[in-house]
């Protein structure tokens, strides 16, 4: 980690949405005040962060390079900073309100079917990456290959998976693909076999036996200096992305997990640390707490809410709905994975002892049976998805103070899944708008691995309800507006920073209200000139 000053000054920077230009003063990792421009003066030998000066490839490439810090003027004492922001803008760090970071991490260096369209080419994809790892002297025949993404729920009835077409491809190679939604997986005989899983003809495991087979890939030899080293190339990426924060709902001890690596320096993003039920107690009887800070953090990491799980999933037809699935014979309603007294005896567990909930929750009945949980038990914090919602429950999100964390573009990977499985609903399908103008609190992320950790290609998804100006949006009677969903996207709820924030900062040299396109929105990225954790405390990129 690189040290950086204590006193940052942010001059003439422009305020998104707006013809507004601030200063922005950063002291000891909190915005001490933001001013109209002129308020704080440049000392000689400032820093310039322009797009045509060199200043902008060394804080860019910060991605390639580390972690670095900003120079100060010649005339500046060491511990201070001003960079003139004259032809950028400024906004407050980014955050991603859901993901499963170690699985998203690992994606970077696993083999993605997120494109293949059949099963069969997802087949052709896995055996020409077989045969290059062979080529390269990098396939262990004793070692899993793993990959991630495979989307069946678009695949035509003639091309689903078969436990004959892995077997082809894969002999005695132990190979286990993830479903987009990491909801189920496809595995050959090899890997079924070491994993101690029963498949039938398909080769596919249901969704809890796949939570439970998914962790054996992280205790093979090797596997955690490979996980370790994905972890800090995730971090960097997320940071490109003008990423400070993120919650993670990983299955694991993520407690205990992000304390070591905290003490490891992985400390590239703020985090948040989900507990599941079955760890509610041993935490408890810990003494944590959501909001406590996870030692040795320096203030980055702190306990996040309990992450429970009711229901199944879209696209893998388990999300419980109180109406039969579409196409599916025999009927199906999905499946819950806790019995609704269950559901409401762990919330009363949290609320009882100081800890939040985020409590997925995707089928209507689902919700329903979430929402019933709340209002029972007075339990706080969000219902994670929240796809489909009778319009009954709608208001019940404001009326119990609950925050809504929606993930945008999972709507874009599913508009088609749920034309096919989702055509006689008794709720509406991803209702971002409805739910805002009843008053929820948003919040919006990935859900990564499903989607990738990118905020802007969520408040593109939500902005526009489609990823191509080719085709029509998505239910643009839900679409919401750049505000509402940049803001969702952040941890004070705000697009513009306020005295006593976090001094977690972008600067971009696009004004993203100005995006006028999905491609416009999902292309921020590239704009992304600096991002600074704890007022560049933490890391610079």
């Amino acid at each position: 980690m690189a040290g950086m000053s204590s006193l940052v000054r942010i001059v003439n920077a422009g305020v998104p949405g707006s013809q507004d230009r601030v200063d922005v003063v950063l002291r000891d990792g909190v915005v001490a005040s933001v001013g109209p421009a002129g308020t704080v003066s440049a000392s000689d030998g400032t820093m310039q962060t322009k797009a045509h000066t060199t200043s902008l490839a060394y804080a860019t490439n910060a991605i390639a390079s580390g972690s670095v810090s900003i120079p100060t003027s010649a005339s500046a004492p060491a511990d201070e900073t001003t960079i003139d922001a004259d032809g950028l803008w400024v906004i407050p760090g980014l955050w991603d309100c859901h993901t499963h970071f170690t699985q998203w991490a690992k994606t970077l260096g696993r083999l993605d079917l997120i494109n293949a369209r059949s099963a069969a080419e997802a087949m052709d994809m896995l055996r020409r990456h077989l045969d290059e790892r062979r080529a390269a002297g990098t396939l262990d025949p004793d070692a899993f290959v793993v990959g991630m993404r495979f989307r069946h729920s678009l695949w035509a009835d003639d091309e689903q998976p078969t436990l004959a077409a892995i077997d082809a491809v894969t002999g005695e190679q132990p190979v286990a693909l993830s479903s987009a939604d990491m909801h189920c997986g496809w595995v050959n005989s090899a890997a079924a076999r070491r994993l101690g899983v029963h498949v039938d003809e398909s080769g596919l495991v249901g969704e809890l036996e796949w939570f439970n087979a998914y962790t054996a890939f992280d205790k093979v030899p090797g596997a955690a200096e490979e996980t370790d080293r994905l972890l800090r190339e995730a971090e960097q990426d997320a940071a490109s992305k003008g990423v400070v924060g993120i919650r993670d709902y990983e299955m694991a001890e993520n407690i205990d997990t992000w304390t070591n690596r905290f003490a490891a320096g992985i400390n590239g993003l703020r985090v948040d640390a989900g507990v599941y039920p079955e760890r509610l107690q041993a935490a408890l009887d810990a003494g944590w707490h959501t909001g406590k800070e996870l030692p040795g953090s320096a203030g980055l990491g702190h306990v996040g809410a309990m992450k429970l799980i009711s229901d199944g999933s879209l696209n893998t037809r388990s999300a419980y709905c109180s109406t039969p699935y579409s196409g599916i014979e025999p009927p199906t309603y999905g499946t819950l994975s806790y019995t609704p007294q269950q559901i409401e005896d762990y919330m009363r567990l949290a609320a009882e002892h100081g800890f939040d909930i985020a409590c997925h929750a995707i089928g209507d009945e689902a919700n329903t049976i979430a929402l019933n949980a709340v209002a029972a038990t007075h339990a706080h914090g969000s219902i994670e998805h929240a796809q489909m919602l009778k319009p009954v429950d709608i208001p019940r999100f404001a009326e119990l103070g609950l925050t809504a964390s929606i993930q945008p573009q999972h709507a874009m990977d599913d508009r088609d899944v749920i034309t096919r499985f989702w055509a006689n609903p008794a709720g509406i399908p991803y209702p971002f708008r409805a739910l805002h103008d009843v008053g929820t609190t948003l919040r919006m992320g990935s859900d990564a691995p499903v989607a990738p950790l990118d905020p802007w290609l969520a408040i593109s998804a939500a902005v526009f309800g489609a990823e191509s100006s080719d085709r029509e949006p998505f239910q643009p009677e839900q679409c919401l507006d750049v505000h509402t969903s940049l803001a969702a996207s952040t941890a004070t709820g705000r697009d513009r920073l306020a005295s006593g924030d976090p001094a977690d900062v972008v600067l971009l040299d696009a004004d993203p209200y100005a995006a006028d396109t999905p491609e416009a929105m999902r292309a921020m990225p590239q704009h992304v000139v600096m991002t600074l954790l704890c007022g560049g405390g933490g890391r610079t990129y």
